[in-house]
């Protein structure tokens, strides 16, 4: 039973939740694009006012964990540490596609739909480049399936497994790859992004288990290195 304060930053998608006992409390979004460093600490310090708290008055601090976008898991992952170091709080880790997946686990007219719920894998989709997204599976009880990986999506993706049972494809990197994955067992969801609400069940598990990490080392799941780009123009 505990308070918990959950920053998903991952995508182009800013949110930030309370979580009371596994409920939600209050929630603050953006979806205005990769504009985090400007609106999260404004969320956080509205919710917490709102609700006439401070950060001595949580129990932890939740972050979405990634895979993600490189900056954004940054921003996330540093205003976490520096909570939780300012007010002595415990640090959890919640992955980002586990996340997106538990609201549509609880989401009847999606899983009302399928033939075999407790047969069917549910696959969160994060766009990275091209025809790559972050990607792993889950069960109907959000238990993980297949772990998280970097996938290169063409017509021969997921061939063998669409042929056993029914997957359902959300995210929006889902929705690129419609076009490649032709099969009766392909379902997609569309408007499935990362948020905090997703995480709220989850951190309170976490935090039940006492399943914290170390505030001082802990570093963000990026699945890839950052890459670096150059502007084609010479702007000078």
């Amino acid at each position: 039973m505990a308070l918990i304060l959950n920053i998903e930053t991952s995508t182009a998608v800013c949110s930030v939740s309370l979580g009371k006992d596994g409920e939600l409390l209050a929630y603050k979004e953006n979806k205005e694009g990769m504009n985090h460093a400007t609106h999260l600490t404004v969320f956080i310090d509205t919710i917490l006012k709102e609700n006439n708290l401070t950060p001595n008055d949580l129990d932890a601090v939740a972050v979405s964990m990634g895979p993600g976008s490189y900056t954004g898991l940054r921003i996330g992952v540093s205003t976490a540490k520096g909570i939780c170091y300012g007010s002595s709080l415990p640090l959890i880790a919640v992955s980002t596609l586990q996340a997106m997946t538990a609201p549509l686990l609880n989401d009847k007219s999606i899983t009302s739909q399928l033939v075999d719920l407790e047969a069917s894998v549910f696959c969160p989709m994060i766009d990275a480049r091209r025809m790559e997204v972050y990607t792993a599976f889950y069960s109907y009880k959000n238990e993980e399936l297949r772990k998280i990986s970097a996938e290169i999506i063409d017509e021969t993706s997921f061939v063998s497994d669409l042929a056993k049972n029914e997957i359902v494809f959300f995210g929006d990197g889902s929705l690129k790859c419609q076009a490649s994955l032709q099969s009766q067992n392909a379902i997609f969801v569309n408007d499935i992004t990362p948020t905090a609400i997703g995480m709220i069940e989850l951190s309170e598990a976490k935090y039940k288990k006492e399943a914290f990490e170390d505030v001082a080392y802990f570093e963000p799941f990026y699945l890839k290195d950052f890459v670096a780009t150059t502007p084609k123009k010479n702007i000078f």
